[in-house]
């Protein structure tokens, strides 16, 4: 059993939104270590709660927010998708550090892990190479279904949601760029509109993929500014200085399903492995789960997943 409670902090946008978080714990014990939940693009922490009271169950403390723009961390359901913040990567990336420095004050002696799926893999990414010489006793990172999207291809993205911004401003929602998002190769055999759910990008999961699209805290359209921040994040993340820039003393796992698209169906995936063995961590592992897709903690095999990622943390608690 577990307990769950909320808490809230500041964001560092434009209008020091207030965020919405959320915190598992175990029933009773003392807890052997904590996990920061960093989620996706178009989705919000509850959706994690299977997952966290697994972990819960098991002594951990876990907590995570909603970004701006997402779940409860807006003042109105308009705001889903919009971010009043000049760099808009950058901003979420403080708020993930804000996060961690409250859950570091209120579990300074215990293991600290950070989990970061799909926009949020990237964010962690750039997270660790942006705040590693803030970073303290830090066990083990978890990347999950993230990717490697070629700079020819930002550039081409970001130079378009500019010619949008100029003619419709930052807070447009451009169905243009959602499906631009979705154009790829990679996606050509998987129904991204959840008229299909069997064929659905997200997971083999109907039934999740039903409840998803069913969500309206899963299904709004993200600003022009909202893009940019998968566009700022990759880019960061593509450039190699800013990778050496990590501790890499921090063990780190990579996590995705072979036929994820956002990934190229593991080959993206394996650069963005390959270019953290090249900068030099330390403990970086990878692994790809067969026939597996986006969403790994909603998967048909997640319970064996629960348990790897359970595993790689348990094996690193120091």
């Amino acid at each position: 059993m577990s307990k769950v409670e909320n808490y809230s902090f500041k964001s560092s946008d434009d209008e020091q939104t207030t965020i919405h978080a959320v915190k598992w714990s175990p029933d009773e014990g003392k807890p052997v270590a904590v996990l920061q939940l960093v989620h996706g693009m178009i989705e919000y922490t509850e959706r994690y709660d299977e997952f966290a009271r697994f972990l819960a169950d098991r002594g951990f403390i876990v907590m995570g927010h909603d970004h701006i723009g997402h779940g409860d961390s807006v003042k109105s359901e308009s705001d889903w998708g919009v971010f009043h913040t000049k760099n808009p990567d950058v901003t979420l990336v403080e708020d993930m550090f804000t996060n961690y420095q409250i859950i570091k004050e209120q579990y300074p002696d215990i293991p600290y892990f950070i989990l970061g799926h799909s926009m949020g893999s990237y964010l962690l990414r750039e997270f660790l190479s942006m705040k590693a010489g803030e970073l303290q006793d830090v066990n083990g990172a978890i990347i999950m279904g993230t990717g490697t999207v070629p700079d020819k291809t930002l550039k081409a993205a970001l130079a378009i949601a500019n010619i949008i911004s100029v003619f419709h401003g930052p807070d447009y929602k451009s169905k243009f760029l959602a499906n631009l998002s979705s154009g790829g190769a990679s996606y050509k055999d998987y129904d991204c509109t959840g008229k299909d759910p069997e064929k659905s990008w997200l997971s083999k999961n109907v039934e999740s993929v039903t409840k998803y699209y069913k969500d309206p805290k899963d299904t709004f359209l993200f600003s022009v500014n909202g893009w940019k921040i998968l566009y700022n994040s990759c880019r960061y993340d593509n450039n190699m200085e800013n990778v050496k820039k990590m501790n890499m003393e921090i063990p780190v796992l990579f996590v995705s399903g072979s036929e994820d698209p956002v990934g190229d169906l593991g080959e993206g995936v394996k650069l963005a492995y390959k270019s953290f063995l090249d900068a030099g961590v330390k403990d970086c592992t990878m692994h790809l789960y067969e026939n597996d897709r986006h969403e790994l903690l909603q998967e048909t095999d997640r319970e064996k997943i629960y348990s790897d990622l359970y595993d790689f943390m348990k094996e690193r608690m120091r």
